[in-house]
């Protein structure tokens, strides 16, 4: 087994703009190990979703290395990083980006059916998923009849059908009150330990941060331990 999920070391990704070369990313190193909830702190415009992004083989960096679940990524072909993230990592944004056509089981059942999961089982697994998150009662419903937090609880379900070992969050909750945003970030951080997946989960909110694990801050292209 892997120490680490996940290990970035000298990742450097810049974007060329009207005034130049605009770096992003100056060298992050990083190392999360299984079973760790780690928050990433960052201020707006930092750089956190492109990190994100590179980390969950979204985007490819200018340079370093991608380890995931022990498996070196950054001189992968296409199909390679898509097989590996399909196998490996689940992802959260502040928006659910359901489908509207489809129930709620519908939805988080369909990653796993393209996986090549029989649809019965991935039924299933989608109604216990689904249920661990207070929607036994709603399985059935489309996202345009489910409130804000029920349609993010959905995505997370989503998130963890075909059992991630990682799970990257842009602002999970970024989207919702702050009541409910409370509510639903505990149910995900419950459903993450509970299945001991290891999580790096963005968020500008110092209370939901300090429920984490760990803390680490992205700022002028570097990531520390901690706030700074």
């Amino acid at each position: 087994m892997s120490e680490e999920v996940l290990r970035l070391e000298g990742v450097e990704r810049s974007f060329r703009t009207g005034d130049g070369l605009l770096e992003v990313l100056r060298g992050v190193d990083l190392a999360i190990a299984p079973g760790e909830i780690v928050a990433l702190v960052a201020p707006s415009g930092a750089g956190k979703s492109t990190l994100l992004h590179i980390a969950g083989l979204l985007e490819r960096a200018d340079a370093g290395r991608i380890v995931v679940d022990g498996r070196e990524a950054s001189a992968l072909g296409d199909a390679e990083r898509t097989a590996l993230r399909r196998a490996t990592i689940g992802f959260v944004y502040q928006f659910h980006h359901l489908l509207p056509e489809f129930s709620a089981l519908e939805n988080v059942a369909m990653p796993q059916v393209i996986a090549g999961v029989g649809r019965r089982a991935a039924g299933e697994r989608a109604a216990t998923l689904l249920g661990a998150l207070g929607l036994s009662a709603r399985v059935n419903h489309r996202p345009a009849r489910l409130s804000g937090g029920e349609q993010q609880r959905v995505a997370i379900a989503r998130a963890l059908a075909n059992g991630p070992k990682l799970l990257l969050a842009d602002e999970p909750t970024g989207n919702l009150d702050m009541a409910t945003a409370d509510v639903v970030f505990g149910e995900l951080l419950s459903l993450v330990r509970g299945r001991g997946v290891a999580a790096l989960i963005a968020t500008h909110n110092p209370e939901l941060a300090a429920r984490m694990d760990r803390t680490l801050t992205l700022r002028d292209g570097h990531v520390v331990e901690g706030r700074w």
